[in-house]
């Protein structure tokens, strides 16, 4: 019997390489080295797309920088190990993971105002917003669990243990959320509404993830380790390919306007990822950065990338307390970098 299916599975291949060959891969550039105060560490970026800001979490503080003007216009003190920020533009707030004081700082989007502070678990790392159900998620490291935060309460109203490290998170924006799980080398998928893991992906190739990324319309999340982006069909778990990427990887997003993927690495590279089809991806640039340069925030209408780092002094000796100490940070050196396309 003739397979009625293989035209449309043709048309939809020939519609990719046509697509591919019509829109060229931009090739991005760094064009400005913008200087931000202070001589901290620093965790994730997010990119406020509806007031155009990058916030970054730095130190004991989230600066607010203008994308346009490139210019600090707020800071939000007092997030002790501050590590990610969350937007619920319908509401109007914003959220942010304070890792060392164990809460959520609620602040206003306009004003940034701090609202409330709400206890979760312990070293709460990345967080995430979802939208279907109005909920908060904070990604506890050190007590191994997700904490659900009701924002009409604003107050913890679930625990999902997952006995690992949560990494970043991403959600489809459909009642889907999923999860690395840094030293399971796998991705959880959790159920927002029932408060349950609904299942554990292994990633074959992939150890130890940090970044996520998604393709809400494909179905594909992007999630990057040490030199290795693997990409999951995000329905079933299923690893479709194995990217080669760079070393010290922490951060991942994805363009769905240039069906562009992208990787920071602490080495000091960008790897850009074409995703040609659903199914085949290949990288397209490797972009010289800066060491350190390891989180990233992506403006999906302008296509720009922000980085940040600093320059870097003498390695402490190690300590028992402190067996693997990160270099020290040279003063006035921190810096947001723009790529531009």
């Amino acid at each position: 019997m003739r397979n009625a299916s293989l035209p449309l599975l043709c048309t939809a291949a020939l519609a990719w390489a046509a697509a591919a060959q019509a829109d060229s891969p931009p090739h991005y550039h760094l064009t400005h080295e913008v200087p931000l105060p202070g001589d901290d560490g620093w965790d994730y970026l997010a990119y406020d797309s509806a007031g155009g800001r990058i916030f970054v979490t730095h130190g004991t503080k989230v600066q607010a920088v203008d994308s346009g003007k490139l210019i600090l216009t707020g800071e939000i003190g007092d997030t002790p190990g501050v590590h990610g920020v969350a937007f619920a533009h319908d509401l109007g707030r914003g959220y942010i993971s304070a890792g060392r004081a164990n809460t959520v700082v609620v602040f206003d989007l306009k004003t940034l105002t701090v609202i409330a502070r709400i206890p979760t678990g312990e070293n709460p790392d990345a967080i995430l917003y979802e939208p279907t159900t109005h909920r908060v998620f904070t990604f506890n490291g050190r007590s191994r669990n997700i904490s659900a935060i009701d924002t009409a309460k604003n107050e913890v109203i679930g625990t999902i243990p997952v006995d690992a490290k949560p990494e970043f998170a991403a959600t489809d924006g459909a009642g889907h959320v999923f999860v690395n799980l840094e030293d399971k080398s796998s991705i959880a998928s959790i159920d927002p509404i029932k408060l349950t893991v609904t299942a554990v992906w292994p990633l074959s190739g992939c150890e130890e993830p940090s970044g996520l990324a998604i393709d809400v319309k494909h179905r594909r999340l992007f999630s990057v380790c040490d030199k290795a982006m693997a990409v999951v069909d995000s329905g079933t778990g299923r690893v479709v390919a194995n990217v080669p990427i760079g070393s010290g990887i922490d951060a991942a997003a994805y363009d769905p306007g240039t069906r562009l993927a992208f990787a920071s690495g602490g080495d000091g590279t960008l790897t850009v990822v074409q995703e040609e089809t659903p199914d085949k991806f290949a990288v397209v640039q490797t972009v010289q950065t800066r060491a350190g340069a390891r989180t990233m925030a992506l403006d999906d209408r302008t296509h720009r990338v922000f980085l940040v780092t600093a320059k870097f002094g003498p390695r402490p000796a190690p300590t028992a307390e402190q067996p693997h100490p990160r270099p020290s940070i040279v003063p006035r050196s921190f810096e947001l970098l723009v790529l531009d396309p």
